[in-house]
């Protein structure tokens, strides 16, 4: 038996998120049912994270065991052409020992969203990027995010669906900034609760727009109440962009 690590890369949109699911098309259903038709028996795949429904992956960590002799550029090229036409792709495959496990020796995790920020509507991008036509302030949103930086409860930040069992994270870093029409949020942490990143978007977002001040970022906070949330920010805007291992370990694309 060969365990393989998988690299995924995928647009979230035509899914109900990452992890297979009983009422609807799912990234793990694609992959464990394409690995199966070339292996010949039942596959299980474990990715380093969960995304939900219209969340995308640049570069999605993931591994299958494999108990058919194929070199990993192989798997990878078969996976691929029975993925089409489904919007995923195995963008780097290897080897990796019986102890590396995609989820549990991940020790990092890095997400970016995306907002186009401009009054005409997307075309390139719908589906793609949070449309906000409003002008926003990224230089105040940057000074907002950082009451988020360092462990804290992040009740007001975790959905109510939240399977952690604790709502106690360490952020190691957000930061925010601007490309032309495009405000980009970037987060770094070993892991996340339930629609964190969402959540603290969603209230930079009103800080950006003039409806809070900065302080009120840190104030819903250290509210602890998810009821002092002010804003989710839709899921088409975020992006799973990296995984961190051990040096020792398999390291993550990109």
């Amino acid at each position: 038996m060969t365990r393989f690590a998988l690299t995924l890369e995928f647009d979230g949109g035509p899914f109900m998120g990452l992890q297979r699911q009983a009422h609807g098309p799912t990234v793990q259903q694609c992959i464990e049912d394409a690995a199966a038709s070339i292996i010949g028996s039942p596959v299980v795949m474990h990715a380093a994270g969960r995304t939900d429904a219209g969340v995308h992956a640049l570069a999605m960590r993931a591994h299958i065991d494999c108990a058919k002799p194929l070199p990993a550029f192989r798997l990878m090229e078969a996976i691929n052409a029975r993925l089409r036409p489904h919007p995923i792709a195995v963008i780097a495959c290897e080897e990796v020992p019986d102890d590396w496990h995609a989820r549990f020796s991940c020790i990092g995790r890095a997400y970016q969203y995306r907002i186009v920020n401009r009054r005409p509507p997307l075309t390139l991008e719908r589906g793609k990027a949070w449309h906000v036509t409003r002008p926003l302030d990224a230089e105040a949103m940057h000074r907002a995010a950082q009451a988020l930086v360092g462990l804290h409860d992040f009740t007001t930040f975790r959905s109510a669906h939240c399977q952690s069992a604790s709502p106690l994270k360490t952020l190691d870093a957000i930061a925010v900034r601007r490309e032309g029409e495009t405000v980009l949020i970037e987060t770094a942490a070993r892991s996340f609760l339930h629609h964190q990143v969402r959540s603290m978007v969603g209230c930079l977002a009103l800080v950006g727009m003039g409806q809070w001040n900065e302080g009120q970022v840190g104030e819903a906070l250290a509210a602890r109440d998810r009821q002092a949330l002010g804003l989710n920010a839709p899921p088409e805007g975020l992006y799973f962009v990296r995984a961190v291992y051990p040096k020792s370990e398999a390291q993550s694309a990109g």
